[in-house]
């Protein structure tokens, strides 16, 4: 994943979530060119989890960063 900034997962982490608020209450949502319905539920839950994951991991790149320049 090189090059991904925080930003850009935290948006990806942000359009997963709306899909699955979205597909919860029964509606379809588009994902990258992509239609997903209740049948899809699985791919979002990976999908949620996965950019949760990168966020968490860059945000923590970020805090020692911060910490480190501010020593």
């Amino acid at each position: 994943m090189a090059g991904i900034t925080l930003e850009q997962a935290q948006t990806k982490l942000q359009l997963w979530l709306d899909a699955d608020t979205a597909v919860a209450r029964n509606q379809e949502f588009w994902v990258e060119g992509r239609r997903v319905t209740r049948a899809d539920a699985r791919t979002i839950t990976r999908n949620i989890t996965y950019w949760d994951t990168q966020v968490k991991r860059l945000s923590s790149r970020a805090t020692r960063v911060r910490y480190q320049v501010s020593r």
